[in-house]
């Protein structure tokens, strides 16, 4: 029987914008510990993996938001230690890296551990991070793409570099490896030239797992060439609909089994023992959103300054054709199909990094998640607790074993890499049979 797939999405204190500010978050202080104590409740509950999100510079919001992040190889390699199924999936742009370190570095995590490592390919976007690499501004949107393409064929090249069984260790002869199973890569294009090899051998998963979060054309593409794993900002369903039914065609269309681009859309989930208690929770996290915050977070999202403007009167005219981020047009529309005003947008949709909010008890929840699993819109979900770590205590507590009685979720890991807890298959080394 098919199986939903859940990620915990890593956000020190909860994704709601003000999670920072409640009374129960950062327990232990903005800390390594957290991170391991979220990473283990995640496991307990047999999530298929941990999701670190990064960026190379602190949001434009100030001292009011929640924005400092450990680099995310080494928060994994430290969460590697820490435990022993769970995926580790991180960020690294294609925008401010170089192909061979970020294959190395995902290639060294899968062997630390065990083959539990995923990238999640992103291009960047922000001009606050070119200002952190001598750049005054940030490359265009399809320069961006087209750079990302030739990137990921570099890196998997690389992981490529040797045959599986290339490392022989044969002292009594003297060999190390058989010079017959490495290949070099020998890349020459537009962005890079790697001649290669990788300096260690071919990783357990063959492949680290590749995730990609984009639902621009530009990234549906990207996605639907080289993602196992797919996240997405989906608030209804019939637009989930839509775009799973468009990204799976698109796979097809490039020769891959669309059953292995798993679309995995944001939630975060408010659960309570009963509505009411849900609904408590939501609007004890909704008092503490500072308007300053909220106008700074969604400034930030939408690329313009709305600073000084009338909180209680309707968002300015934005042209959606400027805007660099599909979360942010996805709010200009919810904002004008329903009326909304500003103070609303931010409160509604900001709060929630544009992601969908389901606020009630454990088979309320789990009722919208059967309804998107089994309706063709998602195949499993990255999971955004609103506060940490009550948020995921409550989702592990209580919808995991909902879910679990709908036989909709495993009770025990079946296997031990990222590729088995996802029913992904190894990537056969096609360098090898050149």
């Amino acid at each position: 029987m098919r199986e939903m797939k859940l990620g915990l999405f890593f956000a020190p204190g909860g994704h709601h914008l003000a999670a920072w500010r409640h009374p129960d978050a950062y327990p232990r202080g903005f800390s390594f510990e957290s991170y391991i104590a979220a990473a283990r409740l995640a496991e307990r509950g047999c999530f298929d993996m941990v999701f670190v999100a990064d960026v190379f510079s602190l949001t434009p919001d100030g001292a009011r938001a929640d924005s400092f992040r450990f680099e995310p190889i080494t928060l994994l390699s430290g969460l590697a230690v820490a435990t022993s199924k769970i995926g580790l999936v991180a960020t690294a742009t294609t925008s401010f890296n170089e192909p061979f370190n970020v294959a190395r570095k995902f290639a060294s995590l899968d062997h630390m551990s065990n083959g539990r490592a995923g990238w999640n390919i992103v291009t960047s976007s922000s001009t606050l991070e070119a200002f952190n690499f001598g750049l005054q501004e940030h490359a265009g949107h399809a320069d961006r793409y087209r750079k990302a393409h030739e990137f990921v064929e570099v890196v998997r090249g690389l992981w490529d570099s040797w045959d599986d069984d290339a490392i022989v260790l044969d002292k009594e002869r003297g060999f190390f490896f058989d010079a017959a199973k490495m290949h070099m890569l020998n890349h020459k294009g537009p962005h890079f030239s790697v001649r290669g090899p990788l300096t260690l051998p071919r990783s357990p998963q063959g492949h680290p797992i590749l995730v990609q979060a984009g639902s621009s054309d530009d990234g549906k593409n990207l996605a639907a060439e080289f993602a196992e794993v797919i996240f997405t900002i989906q608030r209804d369903l019939g637009d989930a609909q839509t775009f799973y039914a468009d990204v799976k065609s698109r796979a097809a269309s490039f020769g891959r089994d669309p059953r292995h681009a798993l679309v995995m859309p944001g939630v975060m989930p408010i659960v309570g023992r009963s509505r009411q208690e849900a609904r408590d929770n939501y609007e004890q996290l909704q008092r503490l959103i500072h308007p300053e915050a909220g106008l700074a977070a969604l400034s930030r999202t939408l690329g313009t300054d709305l600073s000084g403007i009338d909180v209680d009167g309707p968002l300015p005219d934005i042209e959606i054709e400027k805007l660099s981020q599909s979360r942010a047009v996805g709010m200009v529309l919810t904002a004008r199909r329903d009326g909304l005003t500003v103070r609303q947008v931010y409160e509604r949709l900001v709060v929630s990094k544009g992601h969908r909010q389901i606020i009630g008890t454990a088979a309320d929840i789990a009722d919208t998640l059967q309804e998107w699993f089994e309706g063709g819109a998602a195949d499993g979900y990255n999971v955004m607790p609103g506060i940490m770590p009550n948020g995921l205590s409550d989702f592990v507590e209580l919808v995991v074993p909902e879910l679990r009685r709908r036989g909709l979720f495993r009770t025990a890991y079946e296997g031990s890499t990222l590729r088995e807890h996802l029913g992904l298959p190894r990537p056969v080394n096609t360098r090898s049979q050149a």
